[in-house]
């Protein structure tokens, strides 16, 4: 039984997956969105949401316990100024999980994870869109494959 045992293993020792968590809330924080497996998307927001909390306590220890997961500094100082204005009103939830599709090579679901306080109405547009891209394609009966393969969004630089 997994009684008390948070989060997930995927397969990892402790140690790659401490290391592999961390490099992705650092790349989360850098660039605001990123595309990843539908699994570590689930685990990621666990650990974005804490960082996030801390930043908004914004004393020194919290961001020394912030510095001690994420690996850029100049990330964790960005975040700390701005989280109060950011995230202030929200009360947890910083972040949002969605579903983009299926990764051609293993058929691995993908799913992108984007703060939710970093241009609403873009999001809400491109979903949007995609929803209805997805209703005149789905009409017209192309195979899933290629949707998933249309709607891939490309990765930050």
């Amino acid at each position: 039984m997994r009684h008390q045992n948070a989060g997930l293993k995927l397969g990892r020792t402790s140690s790659h997956r401490n290391a592999m968590f961390r490099n992705m809330v650092t790349s989360l924080l850098k660039y605001d969105r990123i595309r990843t497996t539908d699994v570590k998307a689930k685990e990621l927001k666990r650990w974005a949401d804490k960082i996030i909390t801390l930043a908004k306590q914004g004393d020194l220890s919290a961001r020394r316990q912030a510095l001690s997961i994420v690996r850029e500094k100049d990330v964790v100082h960005k975040l700390f100024e701005e989280a109060s204005e950011r995230f202030g009103s929200i009360a947890g939830g910083y972040t949002r999980v969605v579903k983009i599709g299926i990764r051609p090579g293993d058929a691995a679901l993908i799913s992108m994870v984007e703060l939710v306080g970093s241009g609403e109405g873009k999001t809400k547009d491109v979903k949007k869109k995609k929803t209805a891209v997805k209703k005149t394609k789905i009409s017209a009966k192309k195979p899933v494959k290629d949707i998933a393969k249309e709607e891939a969004v490309p990765a930050p630089e």
